[in-house]
This record gives structure tokens, C-alpha cells and sequence, in this order.
């Protein structure tokens, strides 16, 4: 006859005060002290003999987790395995545990505390089905209950959480602490359940059609804050707007016309140097002369970068609908595919994308820096089509207000 398990409620656990063992099934008894401490205990025989080992204490170990420990221990023995042997390995985590953990090893990879926190705060909010589970019982079922009812709404988020679960299931079977295939991978396992990232609401960021880019270069050339010039240099240079935004007059040669962005500053974490075009030049020379601090584009508060938001409220002040800062890179990588014979890995090369696989990346020494150079004149010689005469005192007085 099977015995009953989960005989024990939370009620009943948290009220127990009779000095002794209390079973709840399946191998697994609370204890509790003459001095009304309680404790977790797995109790199993192997031939005559009688073995114990503990689980922990209540309540820092629930009702709820020790349950899960004593799933696992009772599958240990029913492959003729030893629960001793598991537990001397190292305890088992839950996948909130391990996640902590993982964070706190990897804590020297992230760049700064925000990108830590990202990752913190990504695998807790949204993982609460799975975070009492212990790493050992998180299988496809429990995934997917994290990433379905997110997967169509915030389909960014979801993809990035599907690979933060993925690394943290891996570091738990580096650890020990689970066997097989890892149930967050993508290839060969979810993509045959979820649909292609590709194929969802991703956000991507409104673009102007290249077409209209020169007209309104000339316009922005007309405002003179702040703001405008950076702007204007964005699109330029193709950067992104957190590269423009904390640009720095250290990591500018003007002599050479070569802008330097570090590592740190980098979305894939690789320096990268920006050829910088007459056009471009002459955007910092004035701003050079009336600097303040080392930030190219400084906003009303001292030492403090103008913010993103300035750019989108300049470009609501400009009646720009259905174009952002950074759909200013699609609209040249447009231009280069449409209107040039630039070769691909150059205009890549200019987004700051990596091109081709680790092998080809790691034979390709040179960023090319003189190639894109070419491009990148080619594209301010295109956005000054047709609008020269249009413009009267390009640059004037900076106005730093806005």
C-alpha cells in the first residue's frame, strides 16, 4: 500500500509545538526541539539500516521547498542512489538561490551596477512560478511558465529572459546541481514551441526614410541648441545615442579626425573608432572653443550629458513623427544598400556591428577604418545634396539652454 505524502499544512507546520517528528509522507518529518526549534529531516532505509540526513531548518527552509528537496532525494534512491551523496555535493538551490549565486560570480563581467541590476531584476520579477523550485526540477513545463504569458506582450524582455534563465540552468549543472539538457535553450528546444523572436512585435525604432534625411538636415541646422548639434552628429557619425550623448573631447583626436569610443561605452563592449568627416569636425570645432567640461554635448546641469529625452523632445519641437534618434542608423544603412556599392561588412562596420562568425572576427585585424571613412563622406556629401543654398549661418552662436 502507498503511503500518504503532503500530510503537513503550512498552518499546521507553523504551530506544531510538540517536541518530537512529525511526518508528512514520503520520507520526509519536521522535527521540533525542546526548545521549539523545528528542522527538516529525510529519513530512508537502506537494507536493516536506518539513515538520516538533514534538510534544514524552518522556516528558512518552507514546507513548500523541503517538499521539493524530498521529491529529489526519493527520485536519488529510486536510481539506486544515495541522498548523502547529493547533499555533500553541495545543498541544492532553488532557482532564486542559484540565481544569487550566479550574480554574485559573474559580478566582475558586468559593466557597471545598473547592467547587474538589469539581470537581478529581470530573473526575480518574472520569475516567481519557478523561483522556490529547486534548480534540479526546472524542466520545459517551468519555463515556459515563466516566458508564455510574456512572450507576445514584451517580446524583448522575454527573449533576454529566456537567456538569462538559459546561463543560469548552465551554471547550475556546471555546479552539480542538475543533469541534462538545459530546458531554456532556444535551438532545437523552445523555437519549436514559442514562435521566432523575428516574427514578433520587437519595437523596432521608427526610422526616417533616407529620402528625407537631407531636407531635414538643413532643417536642424537652423536650430541652435545643444541639442540640434548633437543630433546632427548622431546621424553623421551613425552612432547611437548613448555613444554621442557621453562623447568625451579625451576620446576625440582632432588632428587625425578619429573619434575613439571606449569598451565601456560600447553596446558589444569593443572599443571603436569613428572616422570623422569634414562635416562632423566642423559640428565640434565650435563647441570646442566655448567647452565647459570634457563632455562634447553638456546638458544644463554641470558635468551632466544632455539626456536622450532632449533629442525626442527636439525632434517634437521639429514635428518629426515616426522617426527616433537611433532609426537615424537604419536610414543610412538604407541609403548604403540602396544607393552605393559599399560593401556590406563596411556599412556594418560603421553601426559598430560585428560581421561574419568568431573564426572570421578573429582573422580580421583591421576595423577598416579608412574604407569607412570613404562611407562615411559619401553619406555627408549625400545629406548636403541639394540643401547648401538653404542654409544661412550654419552654426552661429550655441545656444546651451536647450
Amino acid at each position: 500500500m502507498v503511503r500518504a505524502i503532503h500530510k503537513l499544512t503550512n498552518i499546521g507546520v507553523k504551530s506544531a509545538s510538540k517536541i518530537g517528528r512529525i511526518s508528512d509522507g514520503g520520507n520526509l518529518y519536521l522535527r521540533t526541539s525542546n526548545t521549539g526549534s523545528k528542522s527538516w529531516s529525510f529519513m530512508w532505509n537502506v537494507g536493516k539500516q536506518r539513515r538520516e540526513i538533514g534538510i534544514g531548518a524552518y522556516p528558512a527552509v518552507s514546507l513548500g521547498k523541503a517538499r521539493l528537496i524530498a521529491t529529489r532525494y526519493r527520485e536519488i534512491i529510486a536510481e539506486g542512489g544515495d541522498p548523502k551523496n547529493e547533499r555533500d555535493r553541495g545543498t541544492e538551490p532553488t532557482f532564486a538561490e542559484a540565481v544569487e549565486k550566479f550574480l554574485a560570480v559573474m559580478d566582475g563581467q558586468w559593466s557597471n551596477a545598473k547592467h547587474r541590476a538589469q539581470w537581478h531584476m529581470t530573473l526575480t520579477a518574472y520569475c516567481t512560478p519557478i523561483e522556490e523550485r529547486l534548480v534540479s526540477q526546472i524542466g520545459l513545463p517551468e519555463v515556459l511558465s515563466v516566458l508564455q504569458p510574456i512572450w507576445n506582450e514584451k517580446a524583448e524582455t522575454a527573449s533576454r529572459l529566456r537567456g538569462r534563465i538559459e546561463r543560469v540552468l548552465n551554471f547550475a549543472k556546471v555546479k552539480g546541481w542538475r543533469e541534462g539538457e538545459n530546458p531554456a535553450m532556444w535551438r532545437g528546444n523552445l523555437e519549436n514551441v514559442l514562435p521566432k523572436p523575428r516574427k514578433l512585435i520587437r519595437g523596432h525604432h521608427a526610422a526616417m526614410p533616407y529620402q528625407e534625411v537631407p531636407l531635414f538636415m538643413t532643417r536642424l541646422k537652423g536650430h541652435q541648441a545643444m541639442t540640434a548639434r548633437a543630433l546632427e552628429f548622431l546621424i553623421l557619425t551613425a552612432s547611437r545615442s548613448g555613444e554621442v550623448l557621453g562623447a568625451r573631447w579625451s576620446e576625440i583626436d582632432m588632428e587625425a579626425s578619429v573619434w575613439t569610443i571606449p569598451a565601456y561605452r560600447m553596446k558589444g563592449r569593443k572599443e571603436h573608432r569613428v572616422p570623422l568627416t569634414d562635416t562632423a569636425t566642423s559640428i565640434l570645432a565650435p563647441l570646442y572653443q566655448v567647452r565647459v567640461s570634457d563632455l562634447v554635448f553638456p546638458g544644463q546641469i554641470h558635468n551632466q550629458p544632455l539626456s536622450g529625452m532632449a533629442i525626442q523632445m527636439l525632434l517634437r519641437r521639429m514635428k518629426v513623427t515616426g522617426a527616433t534618434p537611433h532609426g537615424f542608423r537604419s536610414s543610412f544603412r538604407d541609403w548604403v544598400g540602396d544607393e552605393t556599392t559599399f560593401p556590406r561588412e563596411i556599412a556594418e562596420g560603421c553601426l559598430a556591428h560585428y560581421v561574419g562568425n568568431a573564426v572570421e572576427q578573429a582573422y580580421r585585424r583591421s576595423d577598416a577604418i579608412t574604407k569607412r571613412r570613404e562611407l562615411l563622406e559619401a553619406w555627408a556629401a549625400y545629406l548636403s545634396e541639394n540643401t547648401q543654398d538653404n542654409v544661412v549661418n550654419l552654426y552661429g552662436q550655441i545656444d546651451a539652454s536647450r
